[in-house]
């Protein structure tokens, strides 16, 4: 039995394109969550929801624990929560309504509860925290456990229905960020069944991952980018710090690989070149991917320091080869940056990969086709394609948002519906993303062959299945191409309301009440 369970709502098994890649990763906002309340002093048990099989494992876990207070606290650090999937949000209610039938006093953090908090409290959460969570957590525990008097509306960054005011919706002024990043506690990863996860890793990749982050927030102006939770605020930890934790997480958990989650790694000027000194000097160098910008990666030595820490893959938000679109995205680089941090980054021996999105107003076919070309001209070693999102807090939203129907969320990861009266159908984007990756593994999986028939040995991982999935691309993609070609002919007018997948209940907004 715990005083506090702590879990959140993204189960990698509803999301049946995650649960195919299967690289799981546990929730690292919880799990700082978990170690900032019991360095306060609670007794915190830990629900992992990722590796779980359904919402009913939940209800085992809170009938196991039988703790007063069930806290749902969504990993802030994971793009795939902060994207606010519909399957997570109904998995989210269900676990509310699971707690309170215990008796739970139910808390609820994260990107969809901070956007929409009267819809959680309206499924039964006593409480909502607002933004970044911890500060707030532990301030509401405190008077919940009656450690302090403090008035609920005096506790900033909370949302709750107050029953002697009518049930009036109070949310409080938001609490600042924290700064001081390197004053937290490492995250409690001894909750964590890390067994099980490498497990996982080493029979589907051959390696063990772990997750870490250095940064919270990003303070650039991406205007389709949501940030509910930081903002435009952008705080850091030190290379010293990270580097303990890192030399931590290799004595405890010897992982082989770390995944660095923040939105970009190494914003600071001399932060990565720091942060590489100290890993060469302390024995600490370790494969890892990361996150950065193209024309950050184009300071003076970022890519050598990158390097030298051991970076194997990068992404970058290349979005588009049009600079008329990134324009108008405010992304804020230029098509030939990703063109030249590409360069260097391969020069250097580390991979690139590109994030790249489809469906922003006033994208035309000839658009799409320079975004063609520049993953042709560029050849990085991966892509991930996605579709315009409109999520609350954007300019994006702000301008399309008379377009939208009841629906204005993806059920999950692979959903790729054009939400808004966008250039082409949800069809079509579709589409498009079978022919860009068809296209992408026919070279990616050709050059490998190439390169094994040049110097032949043993096979690389997943040479075989590579080789094969290469020829039964390349015949089928004229038939996608004659398709997608169909399908860019017909008009698109917005996915329109959806009450089956929507109740009425989701889709009202009471008008909030401070």
């Amino acid at each position: 039995m715990h005083q506090v369970l702590l879990g959140q709502s993204y189960y990698l098994r509803l999301d049946p394109k995650m649960w195919a890649a299967l690289q799981p990763y546990p929730p690292l906002g919880t799990l700082y969550a978990a170690s900032f309340l019991r360095q306060r002093g609670y007794d915190v048990a830990l629900f992992d929801a990722m590796l779980a099989e359904s919402e009913s494992d939940w209800d085992r876990a809170l009938a196991r624990e039988q703790p007063r207070f069930a806290v749902l606290y969504d990993d802030n650090f994971n793009y795939l929560s902060k994207m606010c999937l519909l399957r997570m949000r109904q998995a989210a209610f269900t676990m509310i309504e699971m707690a309170r039938r215990r008796g739970c006093t139910v808390i609820v953090a994260g990107s969809d509860a901070t956007d929409h908090p009267e819809l959680y409290l309206l499924h039964g959460a006593h409480f909502v925290l607002i933004g970044e969570g911890e500060l707030t957590l532990g301030e509401l525990l405190d008077r919940l456990t009656d450690r302090t008097d403090t008035p609920l509306p005096e506790i900033p960054g909370l949302a709750f229905i107050d029953p002697q005011q009518g049930r009036t919706l109070i949310r409080t002024p938001r609490r600042p960020d924290i700064r001081d990043l390197d004053a937290l506690p490492f995250p409690a990863w001894d909750l964590v069944d890390v067994d099980r996860y490498r497990e996982i890793w080493h029979r589907r990749h051959g390696y063990f991952s772990m997750n870490m982050v250095t940064t919270r927030g990003c303070p650039y102006h991406c205007n389709w980018c949501a940030k509910p939770i930081w903002g435009q605020r952008y705080n850091v930890r030190s290379p010293e710090n990270v580097v303990a934790e890192l030399r931590w997480l290799k004595e405890t958990y010897a992982p082989d690989h770390i995944w660095f989650c923040d939105d970009i790694l190494g914003l600071q000027p001399g932060w990565l070149r720091r942060f590489a000194d100290l890993v060469e000097a302390q024995g600490l160098r370790t494969p890892f991917k990361c996150l950065s910008r193209a024309d950050l990666l184009l300071r003076e030595g970022e890519v050598e320091a990158l390097r030298r820490a051991g970076c194997q893959i990068v992404w970058v938000g290349a979005e588009s080869g049009s600079q008329k679109i990134l324009d108008a995205m405010e992304k804020g680089i230029r098509v030939e940056q990703v063109v030249e941090a590409t360069r260097r980054l391969h020069a250097a021996g580390i991979q690139v990969g590109f994030f790249l999105q489809f469906g922003y107003p006033g994208e035309t076919w000839d658009d799409i086709r320079q975004t063609f070309r520049l993953v042709r001209a560029c050849r990085p070693d991966d892509i991930g394609i996605s579709v315009s999102y409109p999520l609350p807090g954007t300019k994006f939203y702000e301008r399309v948002k008379d377009q939208l129907g009841l629906r204005q969320n993806w059920v999950d990861s692979a959903d790729l519906a054009m939400l808004y009266r966008g250039p082409y159908s949800t069809a079509f984007y579709r589409q498009l993303h079978v022919v860009l990756h068809k296209e992408f593994r026919v070279r990616k999986y050709g050059a490998e062959l190439w390169q094994f028939l040049r110097h032949p040995g043993r096979p690389p991982r997943r040479f075989l299945r590579h080789t094969l999935a290469m020829f039964r691309y390349a015949l089928s993609l004229p038939f996608d191409w004659h398709r997608l070609h169909r399908l860019r002919r017909k008009p698109h007018v917005g996915m329109g309301p959806l009450p089956t997948e929507l109740s009425p209940e989701e889709a009202a907004t009471p008008t909030p009440q401070a």
